[in-house]
């Protein structure tokens, strides 16, 4: 043999009979399979398929919904190692990196468990989130979405139900829940689908309303009516889920009752505000911060905003303490909330009594 003899003149069935059953083309170049003999073994009835640019699929059948993940992601990430050549039978190449790209869109809301995310398997289509920079086309199953910062992808478990058979990868390259939801609601137009995203979003734990507002804004879809609504809803779920959790501080962590949902008032004088919770005989006033930006780019109303510092400036100049509490806080840090409440009802003990204020039901 010289050194013009080809690595692997035989039926390549090693490479199939292997853990990995896709292969981009440099990855076949390892194995000493040329272009030509990649393009022979392609070829119609042959034993393998191109099934994107660059990317083959190394075996006749359809490919399983593992299958197509990795080949989206291997062929936006169009790996151009070109490494030595091994022999017939040497192990496969290790997993591939896939660069910076990863799933987005419905395809990644799937793998993160939405309920109202349809199956990945009736998806004709994956989106797949790569630099703004990267000249490379949509083809075939792999829809490329562009953006000028990606996010930290998280590394998710394929379903077993996606590939029965074989097993490759553990897992794969997902972008977060917010980003996913805005490359998703981006491709929608039908508002009832985009209010069951997103209320899935919220209710089933994955992030909170305003992370999700802050991602619709950087993607400026907050000019689309249905989306508008969609968020409205968001914001109205977010805020009774808030609530609730509010309600079970109190209770579970053996708090004084408040009263719940008044405004304050001076007597004969103006209106105060507003406030989730009060307990007049410490003077300690409870609000949640449910501040989000709103359509148009802006942070909440700016009247909104102004309205949070005016009205815990005034509160506590008549010597009520005012403590924040965000829906994160209450989801993530319960306890830890629990604590700040009563630290500020057992400190009222040692403050100046605060003026008299009328509490009415809000």
């Amino acid at each position: 043999m010289n050194h013009n003899t080809p690595l692997s003149p035989r039926p390549l069935h090693h490479l199939a009979d292997g853990g990995r059953r896709v292969l981009t083309t440099a990855q076949l170049r390892t194995h000493g399979v040329s272009a030509a003999q990649a393009t022979e073994q392609c070829r119609p009835g042959g034993p393998w398929q191109q099934l994107l640019p660059g990317v083959v699929l190394l075996h006749p059948g359809p490919p399983t919904g593992e299958e197509r993940l990795h080949a989206v992601l291997m062929y936006a990430a169009r790996e151009r190692t070109v490494g030595v050549p091994v022999q017939p039978g040497a192990d496969a190449p290790p997993a591939p990196p896939y660069g910076e790209a990863m799933i987005t869109g419905l395809a990644a809301l799937a793998l993160h468990g939405f309920s109202c995310a349809p199956p990945l398997s009736s998806l004709d289509t994956l989106d797949v989130l790569v630099p703004r920079l990267r000249r490379l086309r949509s083809a075939g199953c792999a829809r490329i979405v562009r953006a000028p910062d990606l996010p930290t992808p998280v590394r998710v478990p394929v379903p077993r139900a996606l590939d029965p058979v074989h097993a490759e990868d553990a897992t794969v390259p997902v972008a977060p829940v917010t980003r996913a939801l805005a490359d998703a609601v981006a491709g929608l137009k039908d508002a009832d689908t985009v209010r069951l995203l997103l209320t899935e979003a919220v209710r089933g734990g994955h992030c909170e309303p305003a992370a999700v507002v802050r991602e619709l804004t950087r993607a400026r879809l907050l000019n689309r009516p249905h989306v508008v609504d969609a968020v409205d809803s968001l914001l109205a779920e977010g805020r009774a889920m808030a609530e609730s959790r509010l309600y079970r501080m109190v209770r579970d962590h053996g708090l004084p009752d408040p009263v719940w949902n008044v405004d304050l008032r001076l007597p004969g004088g103006p209106h105060l505000g507003g406030l989730d919770a009060y307990w007049p005989e410490q003077a300690v006033a409870l609000e949640l911060d449910t501040r989000a930006p709103r359509p148009g780019g802006r942070p909440a109303d700016d009247a909104q905003w102004s309205e949070y510092a005016r009205k815990r400036e005034l509160l506590e100049h008549l010597g009520i303490t005012v403590v924040h509490i965000t829906p994160r806080g209450l989801r993530d840090a319960m306890e830890q909330q629990a604590t700040v409440v009563r630290t500020a009802l057992m400190a009222s003990a040692d403050r100046d009594p605060a003026a008299y204020v009328v509490v009415l039901p809000r």
